[in-house]
């Protein structure tokens, strides 16, 4: 049975998550349109208005049934529309479109870490005056707001690292395209049909086996990474 105070991590952590997504999506098409390709301007995607984003499952019902589950939790927007053909160089700027979204949560979690350790500093220069006062929930004001910003930095390093797996369709595989002609790149696009059950397998099926790559993976990256920003 969950308590009040977990659920109300879980909608905070969603709605983090999707704050996260939609400014991904918006870089994706903000560096699309800086290499020629207006289409995401066009469509009206150049916004962060949450109703020009939003995907009902990718963006509510996948990570909260991922919260309620534990362990990973991974949110998705509306991808942002482009045209590569648009692009003034397709080979170049295809890279730099993909690197756009990983980039936007990297940067993202180091706004998060900064004003999370300002936070503290205000905790550790006065404790008393900022860990009492009205409780919500189980934690005062300023616990909710150092959890929040911790949480944004976690989601935002999360996304940024997961989309960089070189698995088509994350941004990741456009990076490896880069480096890919001919057969081998045939072959390699022939691989986006096994992606949804290649990531359920990684995601569910490899850590009830006792092995847990992606795990590993995110741990490495993202885990000390975290730990690094937040002085931890």
């Amino acid at each position: 049975m969950y308590s009040l105070e977990n659920i109300a991590k879980i909608v905070l952590t969603v709605a983090l998550l999707l704050v996260a997504a939609i400014i991904h999506e918006v870089a994706h098409g903000y560096v699309a349109h800086l290499c020629g390709d207006d289409t995401a301007k066009e469509a009206g995607r150049l916004t962060l208005n949450p109703a020009r984003h939003l995907d009902p499952f990718g963006s509510v019902v996948l990570p909260i049934i991922m919260a309620i589950a534990g362990g990973f939790v991974f949110s998705y927007a509306k991808p942002v529309p482009y045209n590569p053909y648009r692009l003034r160089n397709r080979r170049r700027d295809e890279v730099l479109v993909a690197l756009a979204g990983p980039a936007s949560n990297l940067l993202q979690a180091v706004v998060g870490s900064l004003c999370f350790n300002g936070a503290w500093a205000l905790v550790e220069a006065n404790n008393e005056l900022y860990f009492s006062g009205p409780v919500v929930l189980g934690l005062t004001g300023m616990q909710w707001l150092l959890t929040a910003l911790s949480t944004y930095v976690w989601v935002n390093l999360m996304l940024a690292f997961f989309n960089l797996i070189p698995l088509p369709p994350l941004d990741g595989s456009k990076v490896v395209c880069y480096f890919l002609k001919g057969d081998a790149l045939t072959r390699y696009y022939e691989v986006q049909h096994y992606a949804m059950p290649i990531l359920i397998a990684v995601l569910y099926l490899l850590p009830r086996l006792g092995l847990d790559p992606l795990g590993a993976y995110l741990d490495f990256f993202a885990g000390n990474l975290y730990d690094l920003l937040l002085g931890m």
